[in-house]
């Protein structure tokens, strides 16, 4: 029985070894495609290091430096200002920012803030286009650029896109924003008649969130949906 696996065995290494033979053969034929196809991933790292290095990199630190500028006006309360530049001051403004940097996160960020600005201004239409150009995972600032879309939409009274960010902000779970997207959901729910979703959102914040602000008059606004 011994002699016979030994003899498998044999047979196997056989195979190997064709194997191996043939492979060797393969190699030696298409050398030359093989070695251009190394060459090629050499030189695709190559060119994707020297973008990083050369053109990636220094955008992300210019965007950065041209928001960092434009936050001073905003903290000051120049919504204008920080929105549109200043050409003295020599600094862009959150919406040529935006329009400029759009592919990297912090023109991302520079959009959210020129959506609060124009929601500031009280122009609620490019409020509401800049805020949906954010996108982030933050469980912070993600849920507040949602419910501040929310808010705008209310102003533009499209009631439907307005309940649809609500919701979406309080999706985050967060302990603050969530409850008070809720609230504000089901009282736009309210105005659209829909007092079974209206119901809903209320009783969440009632049983997700019972120590909030919003929950200590909930029970006022579940009555009203009833």
């Amino acid at each position: 029985m011994a002699k016979n696996e030994f003899k498998k065995e044999d047979q196997n290494l056989e195979n190997v070894q064709e194997s191996l033979s043939t492979a060797g053969m393969w190699i030696e034929k298409n050398q030359n495609a093989i070695e251009w196809t190394i060459l090629g991933v050499v030189l695709l790292v190559f060119a994707w290091v020297l973008l990083n290095s050369y053109v990636i990199k220094p955008k992300h630190i210019e965007a950065s430096n041209e928001n960092a500028k434009a936050v001073v006006y905003f903290s000051q309360g120049e919504f204008e200002k920080a929105l549109h530049g200043d050409e003295e001051a020599e600094f862009l403004g959150f919406e040529e920012i935006a329009a400029k940097y759009g592919y990297f996160q912090e023109g991302k960020l520079a959009a959210l803030y020129a959506g609060i600005c124009y929601y500031q201004l009280g122009d609620y239409e490019q409020a509401a286009a800049n805020l949906k150009k954010f996108k982030a995972k933050d469980v912070n600032i993600s849920p507040a650029a949602h419910q501040l879309l929310g808010d705008a939409y209310v102003q533009l009274e499209e009631y439907n896109k307005a309940v649809s960010a609500f919701e979406a902000a309080a999706k985050s779970g967060n302990e603050i924003i969530a409850p008070m997207s809720l609230k504000k959901a089901g009282i736009v729910y309210l105005e659209l008649g829909k007092k079974a979703s209206a119901k809903k959102a209320f009783e969440s914040i009632k049983n997700n969130y019972p120590a909030s602000a919003e929950a200590q008059d909930i029970d006022k606004f579940i009555a009203l949906s009833e």
